[in-house]
């Protein structure tokens, strides 16, 4: 089987890497030259585990191919899935315009059947305006071919994309006829040959079903950080809470770890624009509403905690930051907690170190030489009046307690992922804090 993946962002080029990977001829468009040259000579662009890898032999096999010119192989191929961005707008709803534009240049150059996919992350009823865009097109060139469109959302973990992609947990196809269903039942059987685990149902389901799954994992994210905030101020502790009601098989412990907030790239994205889905049909949805409202606070805790301690004098202070990216086993910073919190401390006055494993070229597009960029952790934090641990990289989890605090002017840290413990630190002479304590 012929494919074609529009879009070589994170979801494009892990998605058409691991169908290479299993046998299938993919080729992988994007409009980027550079990119796409850097592609063939198996420089990959994100920071994905095992993603470098996996191009470089799939390349070398003959099966995985970039082009920037999708009309090139729309005559080869019978599946196209776009999976272009889907950047918000101001008003928080998912930009189409890549989406449409894809799907016009599919109605402008197709000659035979075709079954395009709807990969990007998009609102319900984007299919129909996909059909519509390609319908379009075909009637200016006064041409009859037939086509169907479907819906596969994708669910994978930044840092573990390729474990589940190559055995997933599910697999969610929005389909309208039989057709479409065969070919991509033909697609996914190699992946879940002993557990056929595709869940078909209608392409509006299936658009809601990415929304909904996003806007739960992070509801629960949101009400743990509230939560959290409340047992410091009733003397609780947070750990025993969360192992409390994690115990509950009604409720189970995934995503019930306080923190400073989620970022990247699909959380705040899909969030914003369900909520926009739902004024957009006359309905607030206050929950998801309050879950956003209540992340955006979160991500400013470590710098309150840190104000509090040092009685709103920050002018002039030193702060180690350990951790950029939103998460750990990835670069990207899209939305990530890091840049709220460097932001309010330079608005303070204080100077910035930084390290992050994978994140610092990223950080310095972003922000710049607005901070001072570590080789290491122990770089980082040199003369530091305070150490916040950001990103729970697994390299910071057993650290020279002894040589951290002999490097630093002042030995407190900020812990906003809880990975440590409050007795440790304080017997290595650190002022401790963390959430929910």
């Amino acid at each position: 089987m012929k494919i074609a993946i529009v879009g070589t962002g994170y979801v494009g080029l892990v998605t058409g890497t691991c169908f290479a990977e299993i046998g299938v001829n993919v080729t992988c468009v994007d409009t980027n030259i550079d990119k796409i040259e850097s592609l063939r000579r198996g420089d990959v662009p994100i920071y994905e585990n095992g993603l470098e890898d996996l191009v470089k032999r799939n390349v070398e096999a003959g099966r995985l191919h970039f082009s920037t010119d999708l009309t090139q192989c729309l005559n080869e191929v019978s599946v196209v899935f776009i999976a272009v961005g889907t950047p918000p707008d101001e008003d928080g709803s998912a930009d189409l315009k890549y989406v449409l534009e894809v799907s016009r240049t599919i109605g402008c150059n197709m000659n035979k059947h075709l079954l395009v996919v709807t990969k990007s992350t998009v609102p319900v009823g984007t299919s129909i305006k996909v059909r519509q865009a390609i319908q379009e097109e075909l009637t200016k060139r006064n041409a009859t071919i037939e086509f169907d469109v479907a819906s596969n959302p994708e669910f994978l973990k930044e840092g573990n994309a390729i474990a589940d992609f190559m055995s997933p947990d599910r697999v969610v196809v929005g389909i309208e006829s039989d057709k479409a269903k065969s070919i991509m039942t033909k697609l996914y059987k190699p992946f879940l040959l002993n557990n056929f685990r595709v869940i078909f149902m209608d392409i509006a389901s299936a658009e809601m079903t990415k929304y909904a799954a996003n806007s739960m994992l992070a509801t629960r994210i949101s009400f743990m950080n509230d939560i959290a905030n409340l047992c410091e101020l009733v003397g609780a502790d947070v750990n025993m809470v969360r192992l409390g009601i994690g115990s509950d098989t009604r409720i189970g412990r995934k995503f019930l770890y306080p923190g400073i907030g989620y970022g990247g790239s699909c959380f705040p994205k899909d969030i914003k624009a369900l909520i926009r889905t739902g004024q957009e049909n006359k309905y607030n949805l206050e929950v998801l509403e309050a879950v956003d409202a209540v992340n955006e606070r979160q991500k400013r805790v470590l710098f309150d905690k840190l104000k509090d301690y040092y009685k709103d004098d920050l002018k002039g202070k030193t702060i180690a930051l350990w951790g950029l990216s939103f998460k750990p086993e990835t670069d990207d910073m899209r939305e990530a907690p890091s840049l709220v919190i460097i932001d309010l401390l330079l608005k303070a006055g204080c100077k910035v170190r930084v390290y992050d494993p994978a994140a610092m070229d990223e950080c310095q597009r972003r922000i710049g030489d607005a901070v001072f960029y570590a080789k290491d952790h122990y770089e980082a934090v040199l003369e530091a009046d305070a150490l916040m641990l950001v990103t729970e990289w697994k390299e910071f989890r057993l650290p020279s307690w002894a040589v951290v605090k002999k490097t630093m002017n002042h030995a407190v840290l900020f812990d906003g992922r809880n990975i440590y413990e409050k007795e440790e630190l304080e017997e290595n002479g650190f002022d401790y804090f963390c959430i929910g304590l």
